[in-house]
């Protein structure tokens, strides 16, 4: 268990112990929840983000299959003309496919990396945007805490306190 969810369980273990020590304060207490992955797919933000990162997936697997295209067409070419060449020649070539090939493997790994930070922080972009509209809805509708529904930290929330579709639909009309 990390610290955070230390903090939360404590946190939302004080919480409860208020709500069972007096009815006098469990009027005031208004808690909600927010599934915020939910969130950042479902919201308009996260749907066009999920669309930019499929095209640009889509564009680099073409370009996966042309470098793998060739590639291929060198080695097949090497060994057509494998027997004909002389063996300096033939090693020579085999070394520089050897080297395309390492190229090409690392080209792809740092392309992926790119594509995976590019999700993480348009994610993290998204998901800040979210706070701020679950803030402001905790603000305006008087909620003492809202939390973030993780299974990790709330094991249980009633469909009345989930505000998820309430922060999407709130983060899709300040986008427009």
């Amino acid at each position: 268990m990390t610290r955070y969810e230390k903090v939360i369980r404590i946190f939302v273990l004080i919480i409860l112990g208020g709500l069972l020590t007096g009815r006098a304060y469990s009027a005031d207490i208004k808690i909600g929840c927010v599934d915020m992955q939910k969130a950042v797919n479902e919201c308009n933000a996260g749907k066009e983000a999920k669309q930019v990162l499929i095209k640009e997936t889509e564009k680099l697997q073409r370009l996966i299959g042309e470098k793998q295209k060739e590639l291929q067409e060198m080695k097949e070419s090497l060994e057509k003309q494998g027997l004909l060449l002389n063996p300096e020649v033939r090693v020579a070539r085999e070394k520089e496919l050897q080297t395309k090939f390492r190229d090409f493997q690392r080209w792809g790994e740092d392309v992926q990396n790119e594509l995976n930070q590019k999700r993480i922080e348009m994610e993290r972009n998204i998901s800040r945007s979210l706070v701020k509209v679950a803030q402001e809805i905790g603000t305006k509708e008087g909620y003492t805490v809202i939390l973030e529904k993780n299974e990790n930290i709330v094991l249980f929330a009633s469909k009345s306190t989930d505000l998820t579709d309430l922060v999407i639909k709130a983060s899709d009309v300040q986008k427009k």
